[in-house]
């Protein structure tokens, strides 16, 4: 989490993306925003924010908009961290009823976006496969079981993975796990699409860890190469999903083009569930990339 801070108990988010810190020494402050990629220990860090201003209910005060809830979503959750949400009782000992509704939007916000895997019918290739073994064959990616993976031989420097979604797809969210019980390997990636004949990047990113959300602008493309440029050992990725976020829409674009995640809005009549079918039709991706 860019400056973000670990403490022992995880790191407190009073806002996306930013923590507070217990650290009181220089070291320690380094640690915990940068970490050390040779260290012994794997520390995952806990987000601990309220749904309201404060840690407890005030009749004054106001549940987050839908808009923060999904920004700190995807800050957190989506950055490798755990969420734990404060839900304050009121002063009758009860959950007060606008933090109720404004959690129910959120889950059905959550469940419209990432409900169907639009990928999980693709067709995939790898660079390689560690031993030609099915167990660590590439389909592997769609079983968001962490206990499965995708795995290369070993001694390769070349890593990456060919999708065919067997149709024209649109999407705009990409999520990828590692096979965390084997350590955070993967140190830089990205995605490309084929479109027109070539292939375009539509993210670059750096460390996955358990989980990475990535959101960009919305795409459409049937082809798709996930190719990992950097990792301390082979990388095993364990889960690869494509969703489409239809609540809330991006606006902010970066120098090169390419949209950052920071910038987005919801769209209120956006908020009941989305209907998503995926036709798909025979496809075959070495007569695309040979």
């Amino acid at each position: 989490m860019p400056d973000g801070s670990v403490t022992r108990a995880g790191c407190r988010v009073p806002r996306a993306g930013r923590c507070l810190t217990a650290a009181t020494s220089p070291l320690a402050t380094q640690y915990s925003r940068q970490g050390d990629p040779y260290g012994t220990n794997w520390v995952p860090p806990e987000c601990d924010v309220s749904i309201r201003s404060g840690w407890f209910w005030h009749k004054n005060e106001h549940p987050k908009t839908l808009n923060s809830l999904l920004e700190i979503f995807y800050e957190s959750v989506g950055r490798n961290c755990m969420l734990l949400l404060n839900v304050p009782p009121n002063n009758t000992g009860l959950l007060a009823d606008e933090d109720v509704h404004v959690l129910r939007q959120f889950k059905d916000i959550l469940t419209s976006i990432f409900s169907i895997n639009l990928a999980g019918t693709a067709v995939v290739t790898a660079s390689s496969v560690r031993g030609s073994s099915s167990q660590f064959g590439p389909s592997q990616i769609f079983s968001d079981d962490v206990f499965t993976y995708w795995a290369p031989e070993e001694g390769q420097t070349t890593w990456y993975l060919l999708i065919d979604l067997r149709d024209v797809v649109s999407f705009n969210v990409l999520c990828i796990k590692e096979a965390i019980q084997l350590g955070q390997r993967v140190s830089q990636y990205h995605l490309d699409i084929l479109k027109d004949g070539s292939w375009h990047t539509v993210v670059n990113g750096t460390t996955i860890g358990y989980k990475r959300l990535e959101r960009f602008e919305l795409t459409r493309s049937q082809f798709l190469k996930l190719t990992i440029d950097q990792a301390r050992v082979e990388p095993l990725i364990a889960y690869f999903g494509l969703y489409i976020d239809n609540v809330s829409v991006i606006h902010a674009n970066d120098s090169d083009g390419r949209i950052s995640s920071s910038g987005s809005t919801l769209v209120p009549d956006k908020l009941n569930s989305l209907d998503v079918k995926i036709q798909s039709v025979s496809g075959n991706m070495s007569k695309i990339v040979s």
